[in-house]
């Protein structure tokens, strides 16, 4: 029977995840996790670049269970609180793999696939609060709730109350200096608008009629360019 590439996929992931608890991560290569998985390197190279890249398919693994399972936020809750559960359930969505997931974050480099992943992962935690994430004040968000969470990451993995209460005090101060500081992005977001506005904004000589003999329009009025917004990665 041959594997779809989703089920393979799954596979490798598992298989890396087995190893990571029995032995430190970085002393674990791609041939190892392969033959953990019952495959070789030909196969693995089809949809695996890197370990990196299987740390990132693990991540949006936890992503599509924690959207799976999230409920919309309720009518009067602060983004805030919604984002604070949504992040709640996946710390608890990840209690399975919690000595494989310290084994990583112990041996794992900075590699872009990963971070990549990771601001993809709490643009998406972000929706599921309910959290708009368009345009610059967007990827701001992005940032920030990253930073929180991967500061909040280390808390949980020496955390050993069943309650997580370390986690969720760690979480809720973080969140609530994250809020402060997306509100000050959001203001100075907000006044670099108006003020784009106030330059667009057509002027007299625009609307007068030129001069007979005149075909060109008065090139005394600038033009200004928006200013490129930066994507999601």
């Amino acid at each position: 029977m041959t594997d779809t590439s989703d089920t393979y996929k799954d596979r490798i992931v598992d298989a890396a995840l087995r190893l990571a608890v029995s032995r430190p991560w970085n002393e674990t290569s791609l041939l190892d996790i392969a033959q953990a998985a019952g495959s070789n390197l030909v196969e693995l190279r089809k949809h695996f670049g890197s370990k990196a890249d299987i740390v990132a398919a693990f991540t949006r693994r936890i992503d599509d269970e924690v959207l799976a399972k999230a409920p919309p936020p309720e009518p009067g809750q602060s983004h805030r609180d919604a984002l604070f559960e949504v992040l709640m359930s996946r710390f608890d969505t990840m209690k399975p793999h919690k000595q494989a997931i310290r084994s990583i974050v112990e041996g794992a480099k900075f590699d872009p696939a990963v971070l990549r992943a990771s601001l993809a992962s709490q643009a998406w935690m972000l929706q599921a609060a309910g959290i708009n994430t368009d345009g610059a004040t967007g990827a701001a968000k992005v940032a920030g709730v990253a930073s929180v969470y991967a500061s909040t990451l280390r808390t949980w993995l020496d955390d050993d109350d069943p309650g997580l209460a370390r986690t969720m005090a760690v979480l809720d101060r973080r969140l609530r200096r994250g809020e402060r500081s997306i509100e000050g992005v959001e203001s100075v977001a907000s006044f670099a608008r108006r003020l784009r506005d106030v330059f667009r904004r057509p002027s007299r000589h625009e609307n007068r009629r030129p001069d007979e003999g005149h075909r060109q329009p008065p090139d005394d009025i600038p033009s200004t360019p928006s200013s490129p917004q930066p994507g999601t990665p």
